[in-house]
């Protein structure tokens, strides 16, 4: 098996942690969990309410994802993490299901959390594959 490749994409958010914004191997691409964050405005404070943030987390994984070279109907697999399960579930679904094809939703999960990085409401990883 061949090494894996670590992608920074200029265009998506500044990394808050120590990681990449995806990794890729055999054509299989992991995408970091995105925070509801603002490309080059790292400073920028969050969106309000959890609709506001989810669209923020997928429009940057969009940027992740349009930095390789791929699009949303590449996702394979999602996972999404919400601090306030049980209120938010309804509205980030709705947002989260705007951004893909009727009938091509990727397999997912979604967690309830005690808490995310930044005090984000929400936060969503990828699982990609090349065609």
């Amino acid at each position: 098996m061949p090494l894996p490749t670590f992608h920074m994409i200029d265009a998506a958010p500044t990394p808050v942690a120590t990681f990449s914004h995806a990794s890729e191997v055999d054509g299989w691409v992991f995408l970091t969990g995105q925070m509801p964050t603002w490309p080059g405005e790292p400073e920028r404070a969050l969106p309000e309410g959890v609709e506001a943030q989810t669209r923020r987390v997928m429009d940057n994984l969009g940027l992740v994802l349009q930095g390789m070279g791929l699009e949303l109907k590449n996702v394979v697999q999602a996972r999404v993490y919400l601090t306030h399960f049980d209120r938010d579930y309804a509205q980030m679904n709705a947002t989260y299901k705007s951004y893909f094809e009727d009938g091509k939703l990727p397999a997912r999960t979604c967690i309830g959390v005690s808490g995310l990085a930044v005090g984000a409401l929400v936060e969503i990883d990828l699982v990609a594959r090349r065609p």
